[in-house]
């Protein structure tokens, strides 16, 4: 099997900032009440972008660091649960962008998790000798998908895309993955679609779009549970212990859930990375936007071993132990 490891990273977030105050104007909250309940301050959302071009530029940015010529792509995996449309999909629209004409190209749609069910899965076509390199993408455009006039939501969601070049390394790279489903949970958030909403004017009935629904309480003790569980199971693959692990990057969907998380894995919460305040839950794109940020704020480099662990509707989670290389 060949060691596959992650050659370099990318990200692109929009520049429209959505702050807390500017909640305030659009449904009842608070500053106060969203950074105590959740860790967030602020979130991107995309003006009139769509999910393909915020792919597009992430993995531009991306093959730019790793320094690996689009031409050389073979494969190209995009996690989205917020595409352009049904199709065609995500993948095939950045091919197109960038100009990877040799490679082949699908969507995956894990929610939250889907940047490392796409992670493992495009490790799979490198290590079978299927493709000797990959572009794995995470972008989303989840903004789109929510009820503003749902306090316990809108507060939550942002937008964004990171990107990853994979490929064969002689040391170190991808050394254990986890995946698990849990389809009984499925109900505990959802897209309801067809019904009246309308962010600015709930009254009308000229918007018919999805939007999210959520039950908070069951899902926050659920995520605390898979996520820890998927460290575990992760760790014990790899023949790695806690303690030998330098940074733990989660899903960043809310700083109690990291934090609980953290506790239950018995990890010092400075041994683990935190952006959400910036960009609240961009679900895909989350993990992957954490993790160039870690590698770019220094907080993990070559030889450390890293631990990504995600959930998402579904209920889904995965984990990956890396050695950076």
């Amino acid at each position: 099997m060949v060691k596959t490891g992650i050659l370099g990273q990318g990200i692109y977030l929009p520049p429209k900032k959505l702050t807390n105050l500017d909640l305030e104007k659009i449904v009842e909250t608070s500053d106060e009440w969203i950074r105590t309940r959740t860790g967030i301050q602020e979130r991107r959302v995309v003006s009139n972008e769509k999910t393909s071009e915020l792919a597009s530029k992430a993995a531009i940015n991306a093959l730019e660091n790793s320094k690996i010529p689009a031409s050389k792509i073979d494969l190209i995996v995009v996690a989205t649960a917020s595409p352009d449309s049904n199709f065609p999909s995500l993948a095939c629209k950045v091919q197109k962008a960038i100009g990877a004409s040799k490679a082949f190209a699908f969507d995956i749609n894990a929610v939250c998790a889907g940047y490392l069910y796409a992670l493992t899965t495009a490790k799979q076509y490198i290590q079978t000798g299927m493709a000797n390199y990959a572009l794995v993408i995470g972008a989303e455009n989840f903004t789109s998908l929510i009820d503003w006039q749902d306090r316990n939501t809108c507060v939550l969601f942002g937008d964004g895309a990171g990107a990853c070049v994979l490929g064969p390394v002689t040391s170190g790279g991808i050394l254990a993955d986890y995946l698990m489903a849990f389809g009984s949970q499925c109900d505990l958030m959802h897209v309801v679609a067809g019904e009246k909403r309308s962010p600015f004017h709930p009254d009308t009935t000229q918007s018919k779009l999805p939007y999210v629904v959520m039950h908070g309480q069951e899902l926050f003790k659920l995520a605390v549970a898979s996520m820890a569980d998927a460290v575990d199971e992760v760790l014990k693959k790899a023949k790695i212990k806690k303690e030998e692990v330098a940074c733990v990057i989660p899903h960043q969907a809310n700083d109690r859930i990291i934090s609980a998380v953290a506790k239950k894995l018995n990890i010092p919460k400075e041994k683990i990375f935190v952006n959400i305040e910036k960009y609240g839950n961009m679900s895909a794109a989350s993990i992957a936007v954490a993790m160039y940020e870690a590698e770019e704020s220094k907080r993990i480099k070559k030889g450390d071993y890293v631990v990504l662990v995600v959930f998402g509707a579904g209920l889904v989670s995965a984990a990956n132990v890396v050695k950076w290389s």
